[in-house]
């Protein structure tokens, strides 16, 4: 089958970037509103027995919500199964939704489900993300093949090419379900610095009000004084659990080194509260727009904001896919 690739509106230039990795053009589309706000979104070429890979991330941003960006990519799947298509692949570097992976509350909607729901009743085959937030969650809301990347070898790459700490390294989660995340990251960065066994082991043991839902606690379990602290999250939202933890961690004696996390969405007042991180590595999953705008001193994320490329990797995985080749290989240390 041949391999098209498409990119919607919110991810044609990520798509574009995927797009030259795989050494192929990206493929044409038409998307519009109708003078009432219905989407309008279809494929500009022939697709009939083709191998398809629509990129689209579901974060929402000035232009459309997570919900619009959603019903396009849904229309538009099911428009290339409607033209013949040979299989239909998304790639969705951040899915939204999947926070919402089960009933916490009488009548909540568990929003990963759903989103598996519409995709495979769209026709769609398989679903290609990075990092989501509760795994198990997302395979178990799949009945379609859906594989999840992970970020964590090209940040350490980027990580490991910094200089600077002059005091023993602690990676620390901001809480107890992130601490499988920080302990595969700490294998991997401590293989690129040649630090076997000396990088330890933190957590913030934060504690959240079941009425109001504030944060509070600054207890850190692991030992942190006066070593060089990275904070690992898998994406910071209002940045609320992220300046906890840093705090904690001052409190305690350490110094935050950096903070690292493969979605950042930056929310209401992420911008100011987030100003005295002295390092912020991110993805490009979803672009860290709301910094560069928001806060009292935008110009302090120039200096200390740094976004790694997925493209490549997201390339690499689709390549593999269409090749039938496996992808775990990318998962590895």
């Amino acid at each position: 089958m041949p391999l098209k690739i498409f990119g919607l509106n919110g991810s044609k230039g990520f798509a574009e970037e995927v797009a030259r990795y795989l050494s192929i053009p990206l493929s044409p589309t038409v998307e519009k509103n109708f003078d009432d706000g219905e989407l309008y979104c279809r494929a500009d070429e022939n697709v009939r027995g083709s191998d398809v890979y629509v990129v689209h991330s579901l974060y929402g941003d000035d232009e459309m919500t997570a919900g619009e960006k959603l019903t396009s990519l849904s229309f538009f799947c099911g428009s290339l199964r409607d033209a013949s298509c040979g299989r239909v692949t998304v790639v969705c570097p951040y899915l939204a939704f999947a926070r919402q992976d089960r009933k916490t509350e009488s009548r909540a909607p568990i929003g990963t489900k759903y989103v598996a729901t519409i995709l495979e009743a769209m026709g769609v085959d398989r679903l290609l993300t990075m990092d989501v937030h509760n795994l198990a969650a997302f395979q178990n809301a799949f009945r379609i093949p859906t594989d999840n990347l992970e970020a964590r070898n090209i940040v350490c790459d980027h990580i490991s090419k910094i200089k600077g700490w002059d005091s023993p390294l602690v990676c620390l989660s901001p809480d107890t379900g992130g601490m499988g995340r920080t302990r595969h990251f700490r294998a991997g960065l401590e293989k690129r610095l040649g630090m076997q066994n000396q990088i330890d082991i933190a957590q913030f043991d934060k504690a959240r009000d079941g009425t109001t839902g504030e944060l509070s606690g600054d207890k850190i379990i692991g030992d942190v004084k006066g070593k060089n602290v990275i904070i690992i999250d898998d994406m910071i939202s209002t940045g609320g659990t992220i300046a906890k933890a840093a705090s904690a961690v001052e409190k305690h004696g350490g110094k935050v080194y950096a903070v690292v996390a493969t979605h950042g969405l930056f929310i209401k007042d992420a911008p100011k509260i987030l100003a005295n991180i002295p390092r912020l590595i991110v993805t490009d999953t979803v672009p860290p727009f709301r910094l560069t705008k928001g806060g009292d001193d935008p110009a302090h994320y120039k200096r200390s904001l740094s976004v790694v490329s997925t493209a490549e990797l997201f390339a690499k995985a689709i390549r593999r896919n269409h090749d039938g080749d496996s992808i775990s290989a990318l998962l590895e240390n």
